[in-house]
């Protein structure tokens, strides 16, 4: 059974009403800029958003300024385009200037002030509550794994959000953050077996 986030249920509904505003997201790029044609990037932006905006959203917790951030991704991707080695290339390319832009934000924000995304390994945490007393319980369970995961290293959190959140491929990660698929999977299996003997200890011990 494929691993998935709990998060992504708030991740999820936040990248479907983003993706509403996109056209209000979307800025017309200077016209000396080289590389695609606007109506070729703009297929690529349709195509890439609700990726780059769910890894935003899970690094910021916050709607405006993750739209506010994935606007200036793809502004920026558009001006440098130049740069892009091929276009095989875009997507690890793209979402190194995202992670470029969410650690530009955070650098100009209190460092306790940043939030990570809900997280969970199990599907039963991302069951729909059939009554009250199973969605306080649920929200209970997410506020454990959102304490839990903020425990783990910047990098394993960083890994399971470009996993997660954007619902990259490991090939992807480790293009991204320049290390290998065998690296990216062992510190996706460690991080996972983190929160659940973690988690297991808070249910013993409640």
């Amino acid at each position: 059974m494929r691993t998935t986030l709990a998060g992504r249920t708030n991740s999820a509904a936040a990248t479907a009403a983003a993706t509403r505003d996109q056209t209000r997201v979307r800025r017309s790029p200077p016209a000396s800029a080289r590389g695609l044609q606007l109506s070729e990037f703009a297929e690529l932006y349709d195509q890439y958003f609700p990726k780059v905006f769910a890894y935003v959203y899970g690094r910021v917790q916050h709607k405006e300024a993750s739209l506010d951030i994935v606007s200036d991704v793809f502004e920026k991707a558009f001006v440098k385009k130049q740069s892009l080695r091929s276009m095989e290339a875009f997507g690890s390319w793209l979402f190194t200037i995202a992670r470029n832009e969410v650690a530009s934000h955070w650098r100009k924000e209190k460092p306790a002030a940043k939030a990570l995304q809900d997280a969970a390994w199990h599907i039963e945490m991302n069951q729909q509550p059939t009554s009250p007393e199973d969605t306080l319980l649920h929200r209970e369970r997410l506020s454990h794994l959102v304490s839990l995961l903020r425990q783990l290293p910047p990098r394993e959190q960083e890994i399971i959000s470009l996993k997660f959140d954007a619902e990259l491929t490991n090939r992807e990660i480790s293009s991204i953050l320049n290390t290998s698929e065998v690296n990216v999977r062992v510190t996706i299996f460690r991080a996972l077996r983190k929160l659940r003997e973690r988690m297991a200890k808070q249910q013993e011990a409640s």
